[in-house]
């Protein structure tokens, strides 16, 4: 456990980021990864198929982030006030209502999948297999939330590093498994997703058998599993805007890419180099924003008001910094960055879009570093409404500037589209974080 309620603020959150960093960026290493081995042992039809079914279920996935995110602020609150109660029955209400849920929606999910992709005019060659590979991580989905659940128990009271690894075992394993029976045994898409659903459920097995040994102050006891209103209401309360302001990012992300596709292959190609860029760019930003929110709902707990606005300006310090690194590493770099994902004809305009893209996006990239450090505030001070509010003023902004900018300046005009939408969300929260503080010190 770490109590974040003593010591250095910017010493703890550097700590606490960092896991959440190495594990972000494993997650999209692994993402890459299992894209990879798909296409090159199962061949473009699977290739296809995973891309159609994984923004569907990005959706339930960042929903169930979502919610395990609001009630991990709570159960911070609760291990800064040293209520332990309380934290276990934050945490058994969360495990027991949120499973039940999930299970629901899997199977609701599962049922409906021909529906869903039928809305989505998939083509007919690769539909069948798509409802299969669907149907399959869908049902896997209640793994995910027991991981993500546990793992929002463990970092609520400072333990960042032990879902890192976690997760690390989960993707070495996944990894190895597509290797051998897709690589190995030729075996198709059912066993692409099989191999999935075993990895978090492997997962979701370690994180359950952990925190069970390890931290008994978390593990609930008989009553505590039994769902309260109380509990439930304001769980809902933090979780069900996060869960919302989750699922806005990627539906913006597919309006975004419609303004993409009218633009030309070129243009789609280098879109889509530089936006892997822009998500590991962004990452950092959202780790650091992840440790200010658990420190700042710890020490609101404890009570301790003045060390809200101590680790608040230390993560803002934490932030600038890291856009100073990411900012020049991109702007050196930038070519050999698009290079990458591209080679044969046509590979020297994909390289100049992106990298004009990418030349701007380094010094942009300080907008999200900033307006993520004010996103951990206000959810580590439980104004989940707030955080959804910006959320989707920057991605309303930003997708209708798209629509207007990207005729006309291509890629580049995106990322000037994220710039103001960003712009918009600093002008709205800055000014009443500036309020928020002053009405704290009248009661200091």
């Amino acid at each position: 456990m770490t109590d974040m309620t003593v010591g250095s603020p910017g010493r703890h959150l550097a700590r606490y980021a960092l896991p959440l960093l190495l594990g972000n960026w494993l997650q999209l290493s692994y993402n890459a990864v299992d894209t990879i081995i798909a296409g090159r042992f199962l061949g473009q039809n699977a290739l296809a198929a995973e891309g159609i079914a994984g923004p569907v279920m990005n959706l339930l996935i960042l929903a169930i982030s979502g919610m395990c995110i609001g009630s991990g602020v709570l159960m911070s609150e609760a291990f800064g006030a040293k209520d332990y109660p309380r934290l276990r029955k934050i945490f058994g209400n969360t495990l027991s209502v949120g499973f039940a849920v999930c299970c629901a929606l899997a199977l609701t999910g599962a049922a409906l999948a021909e529906i869903i992709l039928g809305c989505l005019e998939v083509p007919e060659e690769i539909f069948p297999i798509t409802v299969v590979y669907l149907r399959i991580t869908f049902l896997g989905s209640p793994f995910t939330f027991c991981y993500n659940a546990l793992s929002a128990g463990l970092k609520s009271v400072g333990d960042a590093d032990t879902p890192l690894k976690f997760l690390a075992f989960s993707a070495i394993l996944n990894a190895g498994l597509d290797i051998l029976f897709l690589g190995f045994l030729g075996f198709g898409i059912v066993c692409s997703a099989m191999t999935t659903v075993v990895a978090e459920g492997a997962c979701a097995v370690l994180a359950l058998g952990y925190t069970l040994k390890k931290f008994p102050e978390l593990v609930p006891q008989r009553g505590h599993w039994r769902p309260e209103k109380a509990v439930l209401r304001q769980s809902f309360a933090y979780g069900g805007p996060t869960a919302l302001q989750q699922a806005i990012q990627p539906v913006c992300k597919v309006l975004i890419q419609g303004q993409v596709n009218a633009l030309g292959v070129s243009s789609i190609a280098a879109f889509n180099a530089v936006t892997r860029m822009d998500d590991f760019a962004c990452i950092p930003a959202q780790s650091i924003s992840s440790a200010i929110s658990t420190f700042l709902a710890q020490n609101r707990g404890a009570g301790k008001k003045e060390r809200i606005h101590r680790g608040f300006w230390a993560g803002i310090r934490l932030e600038s910094c890291y856009w100073v690194l990411i900012g020049t590493v991109t702007a050196l770099l930038r070519g050999k960055i698009v290079s990458l994902f591209v080679t044969g004809d046509g590979a020297a305009e994909v390289v100049a879009l992106g990298m004009e893209y990418l030349g701007w996006m380094a010094l942009f990239y300080l907008w999200p570093a900033m307006t993520n450090g004010i996103q951990g505030f206000f959810r580590g001070m439980g104004m989940m409404k707030t955080t959804m509010l910006a959320t989707f003023l920057q991605a309303s902004i930003r997708t209708v500037c798209t629509c207007f900018l990207a005729p006309k300046m291509d890629i580049t005009g995106i990322a000037f589209a994220c710039a103001i939408g960003w712009t918009v969300m600093l002008l709205f929260e800055w000014p009443y974080y500036f309020i928020i503080r002053r009405r704290m010190q009248k009661t200091l």
